[in-house]
């Protein structure tokens, strides 16, 4: 894999007609408030055409009231011109159909294991889940429907705290409304020395889940 022409997430959203989009981690993902399947079928015909005349092919998700598309380079394992060019256009073309953006509707999700011993324990979970390898660390969906699973090295045992937590990543300007949500919702705040990269949280029960951005790692 090369990194020539990658860019980071930061000089993605420097860039001029992609307020629509955020940076998830390395992908560039927009929401379309299609309203109705036709309208989401019609804004996916215009992103193929699109798509195909510049050889570069997003993920396309298609709802009955939204339409989600994602964006990524994968010959530079990341973002790169061709993903802010792409997304001009597709902006520019759900505007034509009068199809409103609502960029702060996208998040990912990921489950992370912790593990002292990765090798051993992540082909117990790609057989258990019918899972593909994807990056190193990662087992992702065959079918790209359910989230990623990705093994965090542990330094120590941690037998009084739980090893399995998820991980939402949002855009950048959604984390710390998300944050304050979580907290006011019963949560506590394990630690936020990791902001704004990442927050880590707990329910009442000291279940974790860390609230994830772009932000910090370039």
């Amino acid at each position: 894999m090369t990194t020539e022409g990658r860019i980071t997430p930061g000089q993605f959203h420097a860039a001029d007609g992609v307020e629509d989009w955020r940076v998830l981690l390395q992908t560039a993902c927009a929401r379309f408030a299609t309203g109705s399947f036709v309208a989401g079928a019609e804004l996916v015909d215009a992103i193929t055409e699109l798509a195909e005349a510049a050889n570069h092919h997003p993920d396309v998700d298609l709802r009955y009231p939204h339409v989600t598309v994602r964006l990524t380079t994968h010959d530079v394992g990341g973002l790169s011109q061709r993903d802010i060019d792409l997304a001009r256009q597709i902006s520019d073309a759900a505007r034509e159909l009068e199809i409103r953006a609502d960029p702060r509707a996208v998040q990912e999700l990921e489950i992370a294991i912790d593990a002292l011993d990765r090798p051993a324990v992540r082909p117990f979970w790609r057989a258990v889940l019918g899972y593909a390898k994807g990056k190193p660390d990662d087992l992702v969906d065959p079918a790209a429907r359910a989230p990623s699973f990705w093994f965090q090295q542990m330094d120590a045992p941690r037998p009084q705290r739980n090893r399995i937590h998820v991980d939402v990543t949002v855009p950048h300007d959604v984390a710390e409304e998300r944050v304050a949500a979580t907290l006011a919702a019963g949560g506590r705040l394990v630690t936020d020395a990791y902001a704004p990269s990442w927050w880590v949280l707990a329910d009442a029960e000291g279940n974790e889940a860390c609230v994830c951005t772009w932000l910090g790692r370039e």
